[in-house]
């Protein structure tokens, strides 16, 4: 079994990923940085030089491969989950938390990671808040669908939250 951090970009997956690994014994993987690794450039050059579905086809690839390994605490990037195919890879593989905030502090946590900006390109045209407010509009039905379990990660510490997730998955 895995487990597998979704929600939208900023909410702490790959923070709390991290932390939740350690706390198991289980090793860490940042989906996107995965995908990084393998395509030898940045999900903003990938955006810019292939296109989106290129760009989604590499992270299918990526979470078919995870989705074989056992005892992993993945962070899944923020659309990880729009493919059925990964969907269903992830469900049977493993256990699926949800990763929530509101629009105001996703917004704080991205404008406050150089890494997020330079690394991520915008998925709609106007960026910024439209763009947040649309796609977790578009993406938090999924979310719900999917999710074993549900963490709000407005204001717990990111290794209370680690705690959190073991004992309501029964693995502390």
């Amino acid at each position: 079994m895995n487990i597998y951090l979704i929600g939208y970009r900023g909410v702490g997956k790959s923070t709390v990923a991290r932390l939740l690994a350690e706390r198991l014994g289980w090793r860490f993987v940042d989906a996107d940085l995965e995908l990084e690794q393998r395509a030898g450039k940045t999900i903003r050059e990938i955006f810019a030089e292939d296109g989106e579905p290129a760009f989604r086809d590499l992270e299918s690839d990526v979470l078919e491969s995870l989705s074989r390994e056992d005892c992993l605490v993945v962070g899944v990037g923020g659309g990880g989950v729009l493919r059925e195919s990964n969907r269903d890879l992830l469900c049977a593989s493993g256990k699926l938390v949800w990763l929530t905030a509101s629009c105001e502090t996703i917004l704080r946590r991205i404008s406050d990671d150089p890494h997020s900006v330079q690394r991520r390109p915008n998925l709609t045209r106007s960026g910024g808040p439209t763009e947040v407010e649309q796609l977790l509009r578009e993406r938090e039905p999924i979310y719900r669908a999917l999710a074993d379990l549900t963490v709000d990660t407005e204001t717990k510490d990111p290794a209370a939250l680690a705690v959190q997730i073991a004992a309501d998955l029964q693995l502390a």
